[in-house]
């Protein structure tokens, strides 16, 4: 089956469900920010906010945090799906939930907490970060949603349009090539290497602490190129990549294409650019970062 008929096929499963792709994402979206905001209220400061809850279905240690945001995920979910709504939700912390029956055809990538170690150290730049696909790959994500807490900045894409509190995004940087590099996933000891591939390269280096927010960054030009430095999940880039795409960047998973699972177990690297000669810097410098880990390490 080629990609296209794939697609029409989970697009007709998805229709035949009740339509979960038509619901109204954007308004529970904006539903589940006002909650966390009366949340981060109420838990500030970093001690209220170090606290742990176990380990999470995507294998990172777990805030208490962490799990309240994506309770206030779920109950919306919950309420999508009482109005008639099927899909599989693929979450950070629970891993995969089924709402509805099996073989829906929409699957729901959560991020509740894109930074938590930001949140937790009570640094500004974290995000809620929700994007809806047709099927089960990259490609397949038809809405994403990207809500930046310390800008108060809401990203929403879906196929071919991108905004900023409802301004149209369009990747465009001022010309100068990779004056600002983004880079995220930044362990240190691996990160060396990486930094000095794009010696002469990259004017400047940042790193927001939020892969969702730095490929939103690159929608709008404010990143002239964005990469990992360790391998990521679909829940941390799903919804960032295709605001990313929909304002006209390139963005490759594993230095290829969009071809890879939503699955929580997969791993792989993010890169972007706002073109495709900046991209080829970019990927030049990735191939030095540590090594996406193999299925079943």
């Amino acid at each position: 089956m080629t990609a296209v008929a794939r697609r029409q096929t989970q697009q007709a499963n998805a229709r035949a469900n009740g339509d979960a792709l038509a619901a109204d994402w954007t308004g529970a979206c904006r539903r589940i920010v006002a909650a966390h905001r009366e949340l981060f209220a109420e838990q500030s400061g970093i001690a209220a906010r170090t606290v742990y809850a176990g380990i999470g279905e995507g294998g990172d240690r777990s805030l208490a945090i962490d799990r309240a945001c994506e309770d206030i995920v779920f109950a919306e979910l919950e309420a999508l799906h009482g109005q008639g709504h099927a899909f599989t939700a693929i979450s950070e912390e629970r891993g995969e939930v089924i709402f509805g029956e099996p073989g829906s055809g929409v699957s729901v990538i959560v991020d509740p907490l894109d930074g938590s170690l930001n949140a937790r150290r009570m640094l500004p730049s974290h995000s809620l970060s929700i994007a809806v696909a047709s099927g089960s790959t990259m490609a397949d994500v038809e809405f994403g949603y990207v809500y930046d807490f310390g800008a108060s900045e809401e990203y929403c894409a879906s196929r071919g349009s991108a905004t900023v509190n409802g301004d149209e995004l369009r990747a465009e940087g001022p010309g100068f090539g990779l004056e600002v590099v983004g880079v995220e996933s930044a362990k240190p000891e691996r990160m060396v290497p990486v930094l000095a591939a794009l010696e002469g390269k990259a004017y400047r280096i940042r790193a927001v602490g939020s892969i969702a927010i730095s490929l939103c960054y690159l929608a709008g030009g404010r990143f002239d190129g964005m990469l990992t430095g360790r391998a990521c999940r679909s829940v941390d880039a799903a919804a960032g990549q295709l605001v990313a795409r929909a304002a006209g960047a390139e963005v490759v998973f594993d230095g290829a294409g969009l071809d890879v699972s939503l699955d929580l177990a997969a791993r792989y690297h993010v890169a972007g650019a706002l073109d495709r000669d900046l991209l080829a810097t970019v990927l030049e410098a990735q191939a030095r970062a540590e090594p996406v880990p193999k299925a079943g390490a």
